[in-house]
């Protein structure tokens, strides 16, 4: 059965093709500039065809569909011979709020499950209006198809209300469910479940870092999150890209009036000119960062020590939480690809039974990165998202 999962962004919209008879991703591709001049990417591993950003005008979502459709099903770019082989469309959604807490079959256009994602909009704005955009296009160009919404959120709702609660006035937050719902939860479920079969202990207890432009760090007991950096939205946490992660929130006020940042662009201003970007003045890119640092430039440096320092604290304070430690996983494009950010995160850590292989940490094939006498395990896992959405859409599809 083939089952088709869909990113859809405010003028982008990626995708990829699964085969899940044999759970393997047989396309991918990506639309970009919807609405204005448009750019098609396109390939198919398997056949070794590839299409590099050609002209496409798509002036809508639904266009972008047809053009996607059009070419998984051409004799040549193509790997399915009709769009009837489609079993259903699985949807990446940022942010369910406390409306969409698991996966879920869309009902209609006008059922309860788009209501709810609606109301969303206020908690995700950019993401929630482009996921609409996005499902809009894909029932317009297959309406029979089952479409259903797998939503980043789900994973942490299994946190307990002391760890999402924020201490504010408690009719507030029930007003504008004001809570820590966490991200990236398909990549967190993922990894952690790779992990408790390396581990052979379903009762495990693990912290999970997804390390990239975006990264979230989450505490995983026997597969259920009890904890995660991330909170209301995805700018809480450690360092990111361009996102500051977590602060003192008296400075946002200081700031305002001090830079006269008006309220319409402070989220903005937090979300696109800090992290690493405002800390090393070189880039939102922890490679040029890092490439940065080793030339000798201090601002870069201090960038890594942070991020380090922070995966670090992250690491201690949930095996405090979970009262013990059985693993750490890094994974998504740092942690998966950046050794020296493992090596000096988890540094100075024996205390907690954590030490690195040197030899295995420099060795991009290697899954186990933890010394031999290192009580607690610690493994880079590639994150897999798509399959994940890929796998819940099946399912779900398949309920009666």
């Amino acid at each position: 059965m083939f089952v088709l999962v869909v990113n859809a962004g405010s003028s982008s919209l990626k995708y990829q093709l699964f085969d899940m008879d044999r759970s393997e991703m047989l396309a991918k591709g990506l639309c970009e500039r919807i609405g204005t001049d448009g750019l098609f990417s396109h390939q198919v591993p398997s056949k070794g065809v590839e299409i590099k950003k050609i002209a496409a005008p798509m002036p809508t979502h639904a266009d972008a569909v047809s053009l996607l459709v059009k070419y998984l099903t051409d004799p040549v770019y193509g790997c399915i011979r009709e769009m009837s082989e489609i079993s259903a469309v699985g949807h990446r959604i940022v942010h369910g709020g406390p409306w969409l807490i698991d996966s879920v079959r869309i009902d209609g256009p006008d059922g309860k499950v788009l209501s709810d994602l609606r109301k969303c909009v206020d908690l995700a704005p950019l993401h929630t209006k482009a996921h609409l955009q996005g499902i809009e296009g894909c029932m317009q160009v297959m309406p029979d198809v089952p479409q259903v919404l797998v939503m980043d959120t789900a994973f942490h709702q299994t946190m307990p209300k002391k760890a999402y609660f924020y201490p504010l006035p408690y009719e507030i937050c029930e007003k504008y469910a004001i809570r820590r719902y966490g991200f990236h939860g398909t990549s967190h479920r993922y990894v952690s479940g790779k992990a408790l079969e390396l581990l052979g202990n379903p009762n495990a207890k693990i912290v999970t870092c997804h390390l990239g432009n975006g990264s979230s760090i989450s505490a995983v007991n026997a597969g259920k999150c009890v904890d995660t950096s991330m909170g209301f939205t995805p700018l809480d946490g450690v360092i990111m890209g361009s996102r500051c992660g977590g602060i003192d929130p008296a400075i946002v006020p200081f700031l305002m009036e001090k830079e006269h940042i008006p309220v319409s662009e402070m989220g903005d201003w937090m979300n696109k000119k800090c992290g690493f970007l405002g800390v090393s003045g070189v880039s939102s890119d922890l490679r040029d960062v890092g490439a940065a640092a080793e030339a000798g430039d201090e601002r870069a440096r201090l960038s890594l020590d942070i991020l380090a320092y922070q995966i670090k604290k992250y690491v201690g304070a949930y095996a405090a939480a979970m009262n013990g430690l059985d693993a750490v996983v890094f994974t998504a494009g740092i942690g998966e690809n950046n050794p020296d950010i493992r090596r000096e995160s988890m540094a100075d850590m024996e205390f907690l039974g954590i030490r690195i292989d040197p030899v295995r940490n420099a060795d991009r094939s290697a899954t186990r990165i933890s010394a031999d006498d290192s009580r607690v395990q610690v493994f880079v896992i590639p994150t897999n998202e798509e399959l994940v959405i890929a796998s819940d859409t099946l399912r779900i599809s398949q309920q009666k």
